[in-house]
């Protein structure tokens, strides 16, 4: 029998048919024994090997009751560590997951993988809803052959490429074309790997959201990893901490400008004699080399710009700079150059046409403009406001400028690097970004993760 197969993990569903799993290794020391193992040297001199004695004597439970609740201090949390299995969640579950400085984990690709079954997660919940979001589905689905035709027929095989890594990389392209007609309450499944103080902290945030759904998987995440780590969580709650949390979350979480530049950069928090004082670090530094982290103290850039919410979707990976959650709205239209401008020409006015109606029929299904979100394809442009010090930002820059990021990105990347060479220019500092943009790249193809051969 299978050794992972009898451990116990905690589980919870979904009210939508998904799940939340809190992973169990089947660790001789769970993670809150190992956190209180180091947590114990602030108090007691005593070698790590005597207190793991007294774990091997009494058990990791009694050896857990005897400390964890009654020191009460939040670094303990830091120590130790879990892994969250979050299924059948809208992509706004997932980013509001994923929106923390210290989130790790990873998520389905819309870029890889084929959403023409996945469900869809519907609040709404009325006959229009749901037509919505599989009219899009349907385009989704009758558009991607007649794409795969046309992409070959633009881009065929080159002399010396696999045929297998070729089609996969046309299919990837196609995927990233047609995924900005997928609804973002389409459903995904992402991990999290997390210590405990941030899975509590976190939680304390979303069970506020503005979203019922992610309330919901805000309590079901709770509830699991209490029972999973009951010394580190069930924390008491303040009146005065949650009201503030809930006005937060409720008023100030989205940002929602009513107009946005289409690219812009301030650098007015940078200092100009520290620069020049580091300037040898930045001309020395070789390519596919991060400048040191205490460049940051050189000041920080902020980019403001517009991108499709696909995009962002990558783009909000980067979480050494800090990024402000846009509010998924069709008020700065769609990013037609790349969604439309790439279809077969046969395709691109019955896009244009669902995308119309689409817009008419959302806008009279409901007022809340955060239950919208649900029923607007991802292809439409959200406001995006990054701020961070140089060496998060050129990072971000010159790894998101290459030839396999998806394009509307790739482009904002390239439009940063630039700004970055301007502002850098005194100090001979070179940016390392990729030129060209757009391209088809078979190199797409072999991103993969496949079992190997037995």
């Amino acid at each position: 029998m299978n050794t992972y197969s009898t451990l116990k993990h905690v589980t919870r569903p979904l009210s939508g048919g998904g799940l939340v799993l809190v992973l169990e290794t089947g660790a001789t020391i769970p993670p809150e024994a190992e956190a209180m193992l180091q947590a114990l040297y602030s108090r007691d001199p005593r070698s790590v090997l005597e207190h793991l004695a007294i774990v091997a004597e009494k058990g990791p439970e009694k050896f857990m009751a005897s400390y964890y609740v009654g020191y009460g201090h939040k670094s303990i949390g830091d120590c130790g560590t879990t892994t969250v299995f979050i299924e059948g969640v809208s992509m706004l579950v997932a980013k509001a997951i994923q929106d923390w400085a210290l989130y790790s984990g990873q998520e389905v690709s819309t870029r890889y993988v084929d959403f023409t079954s996945q469900p869809f997660i519907d609040p709404v919940a009325s006959e229009e809803s749901s037509k919505i979001q599989e009219d899009l589905r349907a385009f989704y689905l009758s558009a991607k052959q007649p794409l795969c035709e046309d992409l070959k027929r633009r881009f065929p095989m080159q002399e010396g490429e696999k045929e297998s890594v070729y089609e996969k990389a046309i299919n990837a392209r196609a995927f990233d074309i047609l995924r900005g007609y997928l609804p973002a309450g389409a459903s995904t499944s992402l991990a999290w790997h997390t210590n405990l103080r941030q899975a509590a902290d976190h939680i304390a945030e979303l069970r506020h959201h503005p979203l019922a759904e992610v309330q919901h998987v805000a309590d079901m995440l709770e509830d699991a990893l209490k029972e999973a780590f009951p010394g580190s969580f069930g924390h008491k709650r303040y009146d005065g901490t949650e009201q503030y949390n809930r006005w937060i979350m409720g008023e100030r979480y989205y940002f929602n400008p009513e107009t946005f530049p289409d690219f812009e950069m301030k650098d007015n928090g940078l200092n100009r004699i520290l620069l020049r004082e580091y300037s040898e670090l930045f001309q020395k530094r070789p390519p596919k080399t991060e400048l040191p982290k205490f460049l940051s103290e050189c000041g920080t850039l902020q980019f403001s710009f517009l991108l499709d919410y696909g995009s962002f979707r990558d783009l909000q990976r980067h979480r050494a700079v800090t990024q402000r959650m846009p509010l998924l709205t069709m008020r700065h239209g769609f990013e037609k150059d790349w969604y439309i401008g790439e279809l077969p020409e046969s395709l691109r006015g019955t896009a244009e046409k669902l995308l119309g109606e689409i817009k008419r029929r959302v806008e009279m299904l409901t007022a809340d403009e955060a239950s919208r979100q649900y029923y607007i394809p991802m292809g439409y442009l959200v406001p995006c406001r990054i701020t961070g010090g140089l060496p998060a930002v050129v990072y971000l820059a010159e790894l998101r400028s290459g030839s396999t990021v998806h394009p509307t990105l790739q482009r904002r990347a390239q439009q940063m690097a630039q700004s970055l060479r301007e502002v850098l220019g005194e100090c001979e500092a070179p940016i390392y970004a990729h030129a060209e943009t757009g391209r088809f790249d078979v190199r797409r193809g072999e991103q993969d993760i496949v079992k190997k051969a037995e």
